[in-house]
């Protein structure tokens, strides 16, 4: 009677220390689900708060900005569902919503666009433009931005690339050409030309743009034509000075 006894308590202990191993291994894995999740969030605030701060060097519309709040806002939200007895995370919340709710100081609706002048500072802002408009293509996928507003905005972004695009070309080529660099300078404004013409639809911008390169390639080609012509009336002329030379009658000395 006692062997029956000890074989279902030991097949008990067994079935408890493996329900136990269990329910161990599925609250680590939860955790780590959940930490790996606060990662996450934590990076999209990050991400978001250094867009945000970096609004006095990128033309950024309140509309963008309110995306980008909306953004660490929903983060928070997230990370204070993740961990509730946190009291600095809701603190960070409720501070969230207060800058949602009033109106954004950094905002600039002007494409008015003053290029920097070092190749560091002008990659930097590429960039930035180019992190905002995967920001708001992120946010639309998830329907947090109306389509209407979304097309808008990242027409906005894209007009905005083209110009630093274009005239940073255009100022190289103006700097070459006063360097007397005219092949280099050719080279640039032929590469906006391009740029320009690729562009998909067509405003006051792009058609004035387009005029004065097409101004600038037909006066770089008529210098260079000339140049040419120049060339080669000095080579037959140097040429005739050698044959003058060669065939004329020789002195006695």
């Amino acid at each position: 009677m006692l062997v029956p006894i000890i074989i279902v308590l030991i097949v008990a202990l067994i079935i408890i220390a493996v329900w136990v191993s269990a329910v161990q291994q599925h609250k680590e894995k939860q955790e780590a689900e959940r930490r790996k999740e606060l990662a996450k969030q934590k990076r999209i605030i990050e991400e978001s708060e250094d867009v945000i701060v970096n609004s006095s060097n990128i033309p950024m519309s309140e509309f963008m900005i309110q995306v980008l709040q909306r953004r660490v806002h929903d983060a928070l939200t997230v990370m204070v569902e993740l961990s509730p007895s946190s009291r600095e995370l809701k603190n960070r919340l409720h501070e969230s919503k207060e800058r949602m709710n009033s109106t954004p100081e950094n905002a600039n609706n002007s494409d008015n666009l003053s290029l920097p002048d070092s190749d560091k500072q002008l990659i930097a802002l590429v960039q930035g433009i180019k992190k905002l408009r995967s920001v708001l293509r992120s946010e639309h996928s998830k329907g947090k931005v109306e389509t209407q507003k979304f097309v808008a905005e990242d027409r906005r972004l894209e007009k905005l690339q083209l110009k630093i695009n274009v005239e940073s070309q255009i100022k190289r080529g103006i700097a070459a050409r006063t360097a007397n660099m005219v092949g280099s300078a050719r080279q640039y404004f032929e590469k906006a030309y391009a740029t320009i013409c690729a562009v998909t639809y067509s405003d006051e911008y792009v058609t004035n743009k387009k005029q004065l390169l097409e101004s600038y390639l037909n006066e770089i080609s008529s210098e260079l034509k000339a140049s040419n012509e120049s060339s080669v009336k000095q080579k037959k002329e140097q040429e005739q000075d050698d044959l003058d030379v060669l065939f004329a009658p020789k002195k006695k000395w």
